[in-house]
């Protein structure tokens, strides 16, 4: 029996340790066909920067090379970090691949730097505090929305005859969630890494929700870190690439994404091993029938329309197996070639 909310996923384009950024492209594309195959709803790409182990710094470019592959699926950004652009930059990008694949692009934007100081630094991005701003002048270049006297009116938006895709809002709160629906945007919460409970957010967001010509309804994604494989046991050792990566992450050795079995080899400091504490309850490992079981109580928990996972495993084949598994487990149909 089919799950009661779309499933969808996320790449963050791993540089697994062993592979080249040629190889790891390249699987950015048998993802995105599998996806599509399984029956997924959409497909999204995250921005970040300064990251060996993550290849995903330029989602436009990841999207339109995924939509041109694939048929079916929802491509779409996941997001784009809006305080790292000019919004007339962001307008353009995304109307053209909406232009190019006419009803299969999002564009989601998020508020955060994707990267730490030393990156935002590099990339001229703007302070938190800006976002507003530099959403009110996404929507206004989108909508032909800035006043007579306003210098960016005389700046028409190219390509022309064609509007951005369903925008989308993604957060961790209740203020970025009521913020979603007083814009009529959709909202997805970051509970792969968010220890906030995510029912307040979507009550807020529903409760403050504006119909929209992209929504008339409003629509919320809870996103979900998930690994799964035919045991337990298995799902549980290839979790270890992602448990010492985001651990040495954090106390700055930043590298490409570990095999387990040298994950298993490495020596934590007391500091990683509390990282790991600590971060491991938003990690969602184990066989498909006890995934899609956790899966399923999270999202009629947090009153989701859609769930959407990353996965996070250094083999490319298992980490497809994975999504694979998943799918079959929540009962998602396989998209009509």
């Amino acid at each position: 029996m089919p799950a009661p909310f779309s499933l969808s996923l996320q790449d963050l384009a791993p540089i697994a340790q062993g592979t080249t950024t040629q190889q790891a492209m390249t699987e950015t594309v048998l993802l995105a066909q599998e996806a599509d195959r399984l029956g997924y709803e959409r497909l999204w790409y995250a921005e970040h920067h300064g990251m060996p182990s993550i290849a995903s710094s330029v989602p436009e470019i990841l999207i339109g090379s995924a939509a041109a592959a694939t048929a079916g699926i929802r491509v779409g950004s996941g997001g784009v970090m809006l305080l790292n652009h000019a919004p007339l930059r962001i307008a353009e990008a995304y109307r053209t691949l909406e232009a190019l694949h006419p009803g299969r692009i999002d564009l989601g934007l998020g508020r955060a730097p994707g990267g730490d100081g030393y990156a935002m630094r590099a990339l001229r991005s703007g302070g938190g505090e800006e976002f507003s701003a530099y959403l009110s002048e996404l929507i206004a270049f989108d909508e032909d929305g800035f006043p007579a006297d306003h210098p960016f009116s005389r700046v028409p938006v190219s390509p022309g005859g064609v509007r951005l895709p369903p925008k989308w809002l993604l957060g961790s709160s209740g203020a970025s969630a009521q913020a979603a629906g007083q814009i009529g945007f959709g909202y997805a919460f970051a509970a792969h890494f968010s220890h906030t409970p995510a029912a307040p957010a979507f009550a807020a967001y529903r409760e403050a929700f504006q119909p929209s010509e992209d929504f008339p309804e409003p629509r919320t994604i809870l996103c979900l870190s998930v690994i799964t494989a035919p045991t337990d046991e298995e799902a549980k050792f290839l979790a270890t690439s992602q448990a010492v990566n985001w651990a040495r992450f954090l106390t700055g050795e930043q590298r490409q994404l570990t095999s387990p079995e040298e994950a298993a080899a490495h020596t934590l400091s007391p500091q990683q091993q509390q990282i790991i504490e600590h971060q491991s309850a938003l990690w969602m490992v184990g066989s498909p029938e006890r995934m899609a079981e956790a899966i399923t109580h999270k999202a009629a928990e947090a009153g989701a329309d859609e769930v959407m996972i990353t996965t996070t495993i250094h083999s490319y084949a298992l980490r497809r197996r994975s999504f694979a598994l998943i799918a079959e487990a929540l009962g998602v149909a396989p998209r009509a070639a």
